[in-house]
């Protein structure tokens, strides 16, 4: 059938993919120039499940109470009049309930893991490369409370199959020798060596170029308007082109990969789906001293976020702000990551003052767990929702998603929607 995906980012180019390799006819719209434009331009480039943990766990309102009124806090709330912003927030005070995280976790594990072995699948039978490296991940955590947290977290991972152990100091400079700068300051650490990175940009537009190949059309340049639903089903998608001309786009079946822009979408057909922006962002750094600069990809856990090796460059990304639908650089925060980077690096290893930034906007769930499957329009489909965890869990969402279509069983359990 003809299936057409909306949305060219990770997510909608995965799920494109593997329904061409079904045997669907598939076409695929996004108002950018090219695949990965938007949020899967500049991400932290960590494929990362052993980050599978939840914003929303007990103890995160009171976090965010701390973090209040300050402009670099690794989680910033601007309150606006937008009735979906507090939708979002109260449910997110929900999942914060008791029993909420580790069944939230448990999904996300399933879905990530599924995931890093469609990675894998997908460079052995592609070729694909997209700077990426097989090093692991290691947390870097600063107090003896907050490693042994940690350690409980890792116990409970093993439990689903995700080999993340608690390291020493000393066993941490040995994984990564250019964290020796703030090595001293730290409890220890953790390190899952099944978690990888890479560049997510690269990654998706060398998928679309296979796509292509396949058979797969790419329509760039062209917005989504709306959801046109006739007698109980979704009869096309309204699209404006380059050059301002609308038409309806047909097709058997869709699917919604637009990210934050989902529930714009979604809700011309009168569904809601709880997904709202949360803006990281991330500084892109040459590197300077090859020695001094890290191999193994870093979160640091107290500032959220992450330094990742990328070729010739470093990447530093993370905080979360949720400020509707703007993608501006707020100084304060690009700094902050410029700052904090430096702390924990030889201040020689990358050559900090030619630091390009970015923002993009993160499609998140309260709960953190990603929507996946059939809405109540029975040829509509949704793949959006997955948060900071877009690049980890895409090719592996894509995949789910296309076997959902072609009414096949999946290996693991995860609360599609249906």
């Amino acid at each position: 059938m003809k299936v057409a995906v909306l949305g060219a980012g990770v997510v909608g180019v995965s799920t494109a993919w593997f329904l061409a390799c079904d045997g669907h006819e598939v076409e695929v719209i996004d108002r950018a120039s090219g695949p990965a434009r938007e949020t899967s331009f500049a991400n932290g480039g960590q494929i990362s499940v052993s980050q599978s943990e939840p914003w929303a766990h007990p103890g995160a309102p009171l976090q965010i109470l701390r973090w209040l009124g300050k402009e670099d806090s690794p989680l910033l709330f601007r309150l606006r009049l937008d009735p979906a912003q507090w939708r979002w927030i109260a449910g997110f005070l929900r999942e914060c309930l008791p029993g909420r995280f580790e069944r939230n976790m448990r999904q996300m594990l399933a879905i990530g893991k599924y995931s890093r072995d469609t990675f894998a699948e997908l460079r052995q039978t592609l070729g694909l490369r997209y700077d990426n490296l097989e090093r692991g991940i290691v947390t870097l955590i600063a107090t003896q409370k907050g490693l042994d947290e940690a350690a409980d977290t890792c116990r409970v991972m093993a439990g689903y199959g995700v080999a993340k152990r608690v390291v020493s100091r000393e066993e941490l400079l040995a994984i990564e020798p250019a964290l020796a700068p703030i090595a001293p300051r730290l409890a220890g650490a953790t390190f899952c060596p099944d978690d990888e990175s890479g560049d997510v940009h690269q990654f998706t537009a060398r998928l679309a170029e296979h796509a292509a190949a396949r058979g797969v059309r790419f329509r760039f340049n062209t917005r989504v308007n709306a959801l046109e639903a006739v007698g109980g089903s979704i009869s096309g998608v309204s699209v404006t082109d380059a050059d301002g001309h609308y038409q309806t786009v047909r097709a058997d079946a869709y699917v919604l990969a637009l990210g934050s822009f989902s529930p714009l979408v979604a809700a011309t057909a009168g569904l809601a789906l709880p997904v709202y922006p949360t803006k990281g962002y991330s500084a892109t750094v040459p590197v300077r001293d090859t020695r001094l600069a890290p191999q193994v990809s870093v979160t640091d856990e107290d500032y959220k976020i992450v330094l990742t090796r990328l070729g010739d460059t470093l990447r530093i990304a993370g905080t979360a702000e949720l400020a509707g639908y703007s993608s501006h650089l707020n100084a304060a925060r690009c700094q902050a990551l410029i700052r904090r980077a430096r702390t924990l690096l030889a201040d020689a290893s990358a050559d900090w003052d030619a630091a390009r930034f970015w923002s993009g906007l993160r499609p998140s769930t309260p709960g953190n767990v990603p929507l996946i499957g059939r809405t109540r329009f029975p040829n509509l489909y949704l793949n959006t929702g997955h948060g900071t965890l877009g690049f980890t869990e895409g090719p592996g969402s894509g995949r789910a998603l296309a076997a959902l279509i072609a009414g096949h069983a999946l290996p693991f359990d995860f609360g599609f929607c249906a």
